[in-house]
């Protein structure tokens, strides 16, 4: 019995092992989120500041598939809520505005492996398609964690989580679209 199986579903698929191998992806997948945190900057007409998070949850829920991609941002999710500091801005715990948005990570994080095993990262167009729906499944939880946190409505909530950010989640898209089917070209390259 292989332990890489002969046509990985998601990219973790291709690294060999079990359980072990699972477990590693899914911290390796939690610390990769919590390092592109760190890059954050932060805005001053809005509570929420501009991170790489977005950028690198959708990388990782792609590239784990599904469950391990869920697993790896609830980790993420329940370790901060515990008290590590590893929010963008070193928050931790749920009473801030950008809170919202984390909670959208792990559903962000199951949508693109979902979208993952069923082949949509590996085609530029409809990997673009997947990093723009995960997206959306973020910016959903955050507009409405803001609207909780803020007292506001819809249209501040907009304006202050979202629209600031889409110029750079355009760019992080567009670098994320690339690079998951330049991994599978690089594995299969290897592989035949």
């Amino acid at each position: 019995m292989s332990l890489v199986s002969a046509s990985p579903r998601t990219l973790g698929d291709v690294v060999p092992g079990g359980l072990v191998r699972n477990v590693a992806l899914v911290v390796g997948g939690t610390l990769f989120v919590a390092l592109s945190a760190l890059v954050q900057i932060p805005l001053p007409f809005t509570p929420v500041p501009l991170s790489l998070q977005t950028f690198a949850v959708l990388l990782v829920g792609a590239s784990l598939g599904s469950r391990r991609g869920a697993a790896s941002m609830a980790l993420y999710l329940l370790a901060g809520v515990a008290g590590v500091p590893w929010f963008a801005a070193h928050q931790s715990g749920w009473a801030f505005a950008s809170f919202g948005y984390v909670v959208g990570f792990v559903a962000a994080g199951w949508l693109a492996g979902r979208l993952a095993e069923a082949g949509a990262d590996r085609q530029v167009v409809k990997n673009t398609g997947l990093l723009v729906l995960g997206n959306v499944v973020i910016y959903a939880f955050g507009v409405t964690g803001l609207i909780a946190f803020t007292g506001r409505g819809v249209g501040d909530a907009v304006a202050k989580g979202v629209v600031p950010f889409l110029i750079g989640d355009v760019v992080k898209i567009a670098v994320a679209a690339a690079l998951l089917p330049a991994a599978w070209k690089l594995v299969g390259s290897r592989r035949g």
